[in-house]
């Protein structure tokens, strides 16, 4: 019993003296090969400078001359056309792929088409407008929300086109202006016989229901003022508790404020409701900075010093090789 005791205590004796030596001989090789990068950057440095500098003026170079510019277009697509709106894009957006210019040049209308890369559209999540003033939204949101997670429901492609606002955006290689390229892309989604014939009879219902609640607040007012006529003759005041009794006196006032709120709506909706397609916000040559746009600088210099160090390894572990196999 005691002699195999002994036995396992000399053998762990021995796993540990072995684990301590392997621990020792990593370190080592970690040390050794620290020095002998430091002495490759003592044997190479001015290589090593000759390559950061060159580099860097490439980098800066490319930096300067190979761009890389967002846009972005906040739009509200007026009578149903969200549908409309998203194909189009997706068509343009397809003949970009295509690398199709003749396109973008002669039906869009953008002059310098080459410069475009990509565009895409989405809606801009705000469901708080989704059901400002629309009670069906409201409990068609509530019914989805029974069976599904109100997160998902949100921002699933079926809710979100409903949304007022939509955001597109797209790239280029060149700075832009409003005039050549947000106008011509503008007026090609706006160039469309059906949404324009439905705007038109939109706008002169609004146009109608506006004139017949001026005539209505008209007839108020001159129903207004013989009540006050009324009220202020000596002759029948003897019914001034009569009217102030009477509730259909609130009823008109309320009917007289509830129609200048309406005209109000109606003369925000003129505004808005002037395009298909009506434009809310542009912002342009927003400069990109994802990835390595703009960072060449700082990204070729230090590529150039790994592969010329990678190099050297190689070329050293050859030579290595080689003397191994020689002797």
């Amino acid at each position: 019993m005691s002699e195999t005791s002994q036995n396992n205590t000399d053998n762990q004796e021995i796993d540990l003296s072995q684990i301590s030596k392997k621990v020792g001989n990593f370190f080592e090789g970690i040390s050794t090969s620290i020095f002998r990068g430091i002495l490759f950057l003592k044997r190479n440095i001015l290589w090593i400078g000759i390559l950061f500098l060159l580099g860097a003026g490439i980098g800066f170079y490319l930096d300067k001359k190979t761009k890389s510019l967002d846009h972005q277009l906040i739009v509200c697509p007026n009578f149903g056309s969200t549908d409309y709106l998203y194909a189009k894009i997706e068509l343009i957006n397809s003949k970009i792929e295509d690398n199709d210019t003749v396109f973008l040049r002669d039906v869009v209308g953008i002059k310098d088409s080459k410069k475009f890369k990509k565009i895409q559209i989405q809606p801009i999540l705000d469901i708080y407008k989704f059901i400002e003033d629309k009670d069906k939204n409201f409990e068609l949101l509530k019914l989805m929300a029974e069976d599904g997670d109100i997160k998902k429901i949100v921002t699933e492609n079926l809710t979100s086109k409903n949304y007022p606002f939509h955001l597109i955006t797209f790239k280029t290689t060149k700075e832009v202006t409003d005039a050549k390229t947000i106008q011509p892309l503008l007026n090609y989604l706006n160039n469309t016989d059906y949404y324009t014939l439905i705007q038109k009879q939109f706008m002169n219902n609004i146009k109608t229901k506006m004139v017949e609640n001026d005539s209505i607040i008209s007839q108020i007012n001159g129903f207004l003022n013989a009540f006050s006529s009324t009220t202020n003759g000596s002759a029948k005041s003897d019914k001034l508790v009569y009217y102030n009794e009477n509730s259909q006196l609130n009823d008109v006032i309320k009917t007289k404020n509830d129609l200048i709120s309406e005209q109000g709506t109606h003369r925000i909706e003129l505004v808005n409701l002037d395009k298909v397609i009506k434009d809310n916000s542009v912002t342009l040559n927003i400069k990109n900075t994802d990835t390595i746009n703009g960072k060449l600088k700082f990204i070729l210099p230090l590529l150039f010093i790994v592969l010329y160090a990678v190099g050297g390894y190689f070329k050293s572990y050859y030579r290595r090789q080689l003397a191994k196999m020689n002797s």
